[in-house]
């Protein structure tokens, strides 16, 4: 028998490919992991330099990679700028407590918040330490806020982020834990004890306010809506491009509609349920 043949490995010693490799030298893959990060936690779309700036990658190589996450959809272009892509955002999913089948319950109730007060309307849900927005209406003067090219935005300076803080203990543990209280504007919140006298407030009336905390020129109402199971699944806001567009009269509207998203979505549910149990396995919320 002649002498047994060694399988050869992606990157073989005595190939010519690692002769240029060190072990501390990172793969195509790790860089392109570093570009995602970067764009995940970025506010708004990033250019190509601040990402070689952030990355630590050279303008080419960055301008390489992003051009295969692009075309694979976890990057997209933004103008001139990047941002993270929607194939990425499908594979995270619209966050843990998102009830399937509820947007075209939700839906008509933000139409008629938004035909009742003609400013933009958000419904959001936590993603990691984050607010992601999921459903958007708004008109030709909608207001400008840093969230618009990217969905998503601070837990702490945000009407819906202080809503699911405030009503999602695990949320707020793991937020305390390693969360930042970023200073977004001079009107954001300062320090954890702020914070907590905040969300005293929003569990007391079932409504949090931004007032130039995440942008200056935007104000925000927002309230909870809540699973069949009590527990908070997302929260529905109202964002205008002041202070005076976000009245107690709209703040009660925006809280009046989640309550009745909330009953809706129980009901509904719970008629699904039903005829589940009297037709059989099969009905689906999707």
């Amino acid at each position: 028998m002649g002498a047994e043949r060694r399988p050869r490995s992606i990157v073989d010693e005595e190939s010519p490919l690692s002769r240029h490799l060190t072990p501390d030298q990172p793969s195509s893959l790790e860089k392109a992991i570093t570009i995602i990060t970067s764009l995940s936690t970025a506010l708004q779309p990033m250019s190509l330099a601040e990402l070689s700036r952030r990355t630590g990658l050279p303008k080419t190589t960055a301008h390489r990679l992003l051009g295969v996450l692009c075309r694979k959809g976890f990057a997209r272009r933004i103008g001139i700028d990047y941002a993270i892509g929607d194939q990425l955002i499908s594979l995270a999913g619209p966050g843990p407590r998102t009830i399937p089948g509820t947007r075209r319950i939700v839906l008509p109730y933000m139409i008629r918040l938004y035909e009742l007060t003609r400013q933009t309307v958000n419904l959001a849900v936590s993603r990691g330490l984050e607010v992601t927005y999921i459903e958007r209406v708004y008109g030709h003067t909608r207001v400008n806020s840093p969230s618009d090219d990217v969905d998503r935005a601070p837990l702490h300076c945000t009407a819906t982020g202080k809503v699911l803080l405030a009503f999602n203990n695990e949320l707020n543990a793991s937020f305390r834990e390693t969360g930042a209280m970023q200073k977004m504007t001079r009107r954001t919140l300062a320090g954890p004890a702020a914070l907590d006298r905040e969300l005293q407030m929003v569990r007391r009336n079932g409504l949090a306010y931004s007032r130039e905390e995440f942008a200056e020129g935007v104000a925000c109402a927002a309230a909870p809506v809540f699973g069949p199971d009590g527990r908070i699944c997302m929260a529905v806001g109202v964002a205008g491009p002041s202070a005076n567009s976000v009245t107690p009269e709209v703040a009660g509207m925006v809280r009046k509609t989640a309550h009745a998203i909330s009953a809706t979505i129980a009901k509904s549910i719970a008629g699904m349920a039903g005829r589940q149990k009297a037709d059989g396995p099969g009905v689906s919320l999707l």
